[in-house]
């Protein structure tokens, strides 16, 4: 992988972390603790607003797996491993990288 190549997923790494910050930031107000407050909310409005809570909390995690993935990504980059496989060395396909930037194996080794 020449450089310039690395140059265009590190920007794409770097405005995919951007991108999920953004998002962590509008589905933070979802993850708060649900009151309760049985004059205010029903029975099934609080169970509701419980399972979106936990729904925010995953797409939290969910999205803080990504981010360290990709931050994990560019530090292979730094350090001149970005685009290896890390089980066998070989190179991973462009075309893994662009559907997944994050990738630490190549096909073969991914499938096992």
């Amino acid at each position: 992988m020449n450089e310039n190549d690395q140059s265009q997923f590190r920007t794409r790494i770097k405005a995919l972390l951007i991108d999920l910050a953004k998002e962590d930031a509008l589905g933070h107000s979802g993850q708060a603790t649900v009151e309760l407050d049985q004059q205010a909310v029903g029975r099934l409005s609080r169970m509701d607003a419980l399972q979106n809570q936990a729904m925010a909390k995953a797409s939290h995690m969910r999205r803080q797996t990504l981010k360290t993935r990709l931050e994990m990504a560019l530090r292979r980059m730094d350090e001149g491993d970005f685009g290896y496989c890390e089980d066998c060395g070989d190179d991973i396909a462009q075309a893994r990288l662009v559907l997944d930037p994050a990738a630490t194996r190549c096909i073969s080794c991914a499938n096992g």
